[in-house]
């Protein structure tokens, strides 16, 4: 199990008066991505245009480039504003494939301090049912502090 409050601390010192968000991203992705075996990508879909997202920065494997809000996990989330977590995704309707070894995901929509959308937060593993609510509640927590002075 990933150690949220060990993580949130170490990209929190990271991170440290940094607003472009882009660069918060990756530092995101990289620190998350290294902190524990089930995350086999992990990466953000940034919102380009209305009702679109392209990707941003990653860990692991290609990635697509353009979701629409109307496909897939990525989608569902951003188009919701909800947390996706999916245990398997081949009983997701209309989830998008990236590697065929995807078994499980967990997507977070990501907010600005203003509460604009700037995208989500993708995580896929290997493994069947390998997110809890406590992975999801730690991830949120940390998107929320490392985003919230993004303009």
């Amino acid at each position: 199990m990933t150690d949220y409050a060990t993580l949130a601390q170490t990209i929190q010192s990271l991170t440290n008066g940094e607003t472009d968000t882009v660069s918060l991203m990756a530092t995101v992705a990289c620190e998350v991505h290294h902190a524990d075996d089930r995350f086999d990508w992990t990466g953000f879909y940034r919102v380009t245009g209305p009702d679109m997202l392209k990707i941003g920065p990653y860990q692991g494997g290609h990635g697509y480039l353009h979701i629409p809000f109307s496909r897939g996990v990525c989608g569902a989330a951003a188009r919701t504003g909800e947390v996706q977590l999916v245990p398997d995704v081949d009983a997701f309707p209309g989830h998008i494939a990236c590697a065929s070894s995807t078994r499980s995901e967990l997507v977070l929509p990501i907010w600005n301090g203003s509460g604009r959308l700037l995208g989500v937060f993708d995580i896929d593993s290997n493994q069947p049912a390998a997110f809890s609510q406590a992975d999801a509640d730690g991830l949120a927590s940390i998107l929320a502090r490392t985003f919230h002075a993004v303009p």
